[in-house]
């Protein structure tokens, strides 16, 4: 569970990135197990993860439900194939 992402540590890092002038940009949460290439059936991914941190975001920004205001980036497949 402390290999994750919390709702929390997105949003200090939104906050962050957000006083940059003109800024764009994307933030990479830890939402799974792994990094890397594994074989089928050892990866978990947990992309409520993600969606807990949107809502976390909705809440703090005053937003209505259902906006997405994180740009998340995924990796980790490095090196595979498909």
């Amino acid at each position: 569970d402390d290999l994750y992402s919390k709702p929390e540590y997105i949003w200090q890092a939104y906050q962050a990135l957000s006083k940059v002038p003109n800024g764009n940009f994307t933030i990479a949460a830890a939402f799974g197990n792994v990094h890397g290439v594994y074989q089928a059936g050892n990866v978990k991914l947990d992309p409520k993860i993600l969606g807990n941190a949107q809502t976390y975001i909705c809440e703090k920004l005053g937003l209505p439900e259902g906006s997405k205001p994180v740009k998340f980036v995924f990796h980790g497949g490095s090196g595979s194939e498909k």
